[in-house]
């Protein structure tokens, strides 16, 4: 239940926030007059990013936050209890590619590291600032994913990107996704899974088809869904920006 004066402003967390799809879904979601606090690994990028909101008139708050770091963490969480009270929204953007390596190249280490960011550091951030999800009567998770997840699209077909490790991590966090909203469906927490679509990113060399700001539009609308909304779900975005299932 959130203890907080209604008059006052929605409060989100974006991790992976000084770029790319991050830096947009944080821009758009401060548009929309919240409290937005910008996660970034390295606190001087994620000052830049701040500066540059700043000149555009956005109020957005930096936060260092490693998500492979758990002191990290606890310390992000912690200032945002100490200035905001609560949470209303979490969106887990942060993310790596480590290589393009295929299945039978792919290395233990290069597994590891995959899954240190894209699915263990997405539980170590939403267990640590789920108490101040909980003082908000919306709250909202957002799980970036992507369609090189999708078993379903993956399986029979031989051109699929063969990248065990950040395919596989995105499947893996789908069923994160799936068991988060499972527990907090009856606390009226919405926890969906987003691909953004094919977004020109560092990433994929900004090959990509759709710009950040377009890439950030989902995420918006799945971060901002009405009470009774779709929980533990995955939509992804067509290359005209067209909204659809993503199987699993």
């Amino acid at each position: 239940m959130d203890t907080r004066n209604e008059q006052l402003q929605q409060v989100a967390l974006v991790t992976g926030a000084n770029k790319g799809i991050g830096l947009a879904v944080a821009e758009g979601l401060l548009r929309l007059g919240m409290t937005v606090f910008l996660g970034a690994r390295d606190i001087s990028r994620g000052t830049a990013a701040v500066a540059a909101l700043a000149a555009q008139g956005l109020d957005a708050r930096g936060v260092q936050l490693d998500v492979t770091d758990q002191a990290s963490i606890d310390a992000a969480a912690d200032l945002i209890a100490r200035d905001a009270g609560a949470l209303d929204i979490l969106v887990n953007n942060a993310g790596i590619v480590v290589s393009h390596a295929r299945p039978s190249e792919t290395s233990i280490e290069e597994l590891r590291r995959t899954y240190e960011t894209n699915v263990f550091g997405v539980v170590a951030v939403t267990n640590a600032v789920l108490p101040l999800l909980r003082r908000s009567s919306s709250a909202r998770i957002v799980n970036l994913t992507s369609d090189l997840g999708s078993l379903a699209l993956a399986a029979g077909d031989e051109d699929f990107p063969p990248l065990l490790s950040y395919n596989s991590s995105k499947t893996a966090l789908n069923a994160v996704t799936v068991a988060y909203a499972n527990e907090l469906r009856a606390e009226g927490i919405l926890v969906n899974a987003v691909s953004p679509g094919s977004v020109a990113t560092d990433q994929n060399g900004h090959a990509g088809l759709l710009t950040t700001e377009q890439g950030a539009r989902l995420p918006i609308r799945m971060a901002t869904l009405p009470a009774g909304g779709p929980t533990g779900s995955a939509v992804t975005a067509g290359e005209d920006l067209s909204e659809h299932p993503l199987a699993w």
